[in-house]
């Protein structure tokens, strides 16, 4: 079988990430056709990321004491269903309603997804992996939004609709990828009284590694989407057309891809926590620096370079949150991960709107700039040997891993589990 497993994931996160990507953006014209103001087209959009917080943990659980793959098609289900009803919806709650379907379908598969990705890598193989898996999520992100734009038009209420149906569309197509995805993991028998024990979430949440890839997973995904929101307003500002503001974030997501394209030579090249920490440090200089009124050939190269750190917190965030979680855990780790993750969809815009309102358009790229200052020292002090696989290459990679060192201490979680220092 290979790696064909991995492309075949890849194939299907692209295509439902390209679906959410699309529908949102149209729910939120869709929601404008009704009579919505800003304020409500806010609260339809953070229903997306509110609903699934309260499942995540749930399913995360059921992740860690099961298989992984019954989730994808649900969550493929669930995606498209959300997209298709929030066509006719005929009024902004019901929008709101099925907005939290979409974003629940989209929880679903992610833990589906990452957990696969967990278990059927070999821990010098995870970086890369996950890595290779996070590519599908920026082909969707690059890809949907220019698909909504093109399918959008003067009609509205009519256009957005259509917008709504296709993606739901785009989002089956993920089907025809699912087909055999996870192989039975060796010794999966002795490993089920292992997983029988449940391990509390506030033991995780103290596992030092793990509150550190929740922070730095936050920062990161909460830099891309407060660039998305509002670069658009710091081109009205600086006269920028929306059609040259489009291609700049469609750079930013193609550099993120190139990023995680050649992350294992980086990883090999550099370790771990240099490469997390520098690309967080410097991720913040150039947030901070998007803030400067640069003319428009300096900010074109500034979001090259953005992107290609920001590719770079997301894979090795998860392969930080899967080896320093107890072993029988993982899955609920993950869905820790990605809770923090909606926070921050929830919490970032918000701020960033009360700081914007008060200090101007440069203040939430300052304060994204200190967060994601903040995500390198974290970095720095959660890196130590044991978490620096060398990528597949050199430097005993079984006990840097998470090898056979790490299997004596899955055994024992209560000797896994130490507080974290910071």
């Amino acid at each position: 079988m290979g790696r064909l497993w991995l492309l075949r994931l890849v194939i299907a996160f692209g295509f439902a990430q390209g679906a959410v990507s699309m529908a949102r953006p149209a729910v939120s014209y869709r929601a404008l056709s009704l009579g919505a103001d800003e304020w409500a087209i806010g609260v339809v959009a953070g229903v997306y990321a509110l609903l699934p917080l309260f499942a995540a943990v749930p399913l995360g659980r059921r992740t860690d004491h099961g298989r992984c793959a019954p989730l994808l098609p649900v969550g493929v289900l669930l995606i498209a269903g959300g997209c298709a009803f929030s066509g006719p919806a005929g009024s902004l709650a019901v929008m709101a309603a099925w907005s939290g379907v979409m974003g629940l379908g989209h929880l679903c598969f992610v833990i589906g997804a990452q957990s696969i990705v967990a278990r059927q890598s070999a821990p010098a193989e995870q970086d890369r992996n996950f890595g290779h898996f996070t590519i599908g999520a920026s082909l969707g992100q690059l890809a949907g939004p220019v698909a909504a734009g093109a399918l959008i038009g003067d009609d509205m209420a009519r256009t957005s609709a259509l917008a709504l149906v296709v993606s739901a569309g785009v989002a089956a197509v993920s089907l025809t990828s699912l087909w055999r995805i996870e192989r039975p993991v060796e010794g999966a028998g002795a490993q089920q009284g292992e997983r029988a024990a449940k391990v509390p979430v506030h033991r995780i949440l103290r596992t030092r590694g793990v509150p550190a890839g929740i922070f730095i997973s936050l920062a990161v995904l909460s830099a891309t989407d407060i660039l998305t929101a509002y670069l658009p307003v710091v081109g009205e500002h600086r006269g920028i057309e929306p059609a040259v503001v489009g291609a700049l974030l469609s750079l930013r997501a193609a550099a993120t891809i190139a990023c995680r394209l050649v992350m294992t030579p980086l990883i090999r090249l550099l370790g771990r926590t240099v490469l997390l920490t520098v690309t967080c440090l410097l991720g913040g200089v150039l947030c901070a620096g998007i803030a400067l009124p640069v003319p428009l050939w300096a900010l074109a190269p500034m979001l090259a370079a953005f992107g290609f750190c920001l590719g770079v917190g997301q894979p090795l965030s998860m392969t930080t949150v899967v080896q320093a979680a107890p072993a029988q855990a993982r899955s609920t780790a993950l869905a820790l991960r990605l809770t923090g993750n909606r926070l921050g969809q929830v919490a970032a815009p918000a701020s960033a709107g009360l700081i914007a309102g008060v200090a101007g358009m440069a203040a939430p790229f300052v304060m994204l700039g200190a967060l994601l200052f903040a995500s390198g020292a974290i970095a720095v002090r959660t890196g130590r040997p044991g978490h620096e696989p060398a990528g597949g290459g050199g430097r005993g990679g079984a006990a840097e891993d998470g090898g056979p060192q790490r299997a004596d201490r899955a055994e024992s979680p209560g000797r896994h589990t130490r507080r974290v220092p910071w």
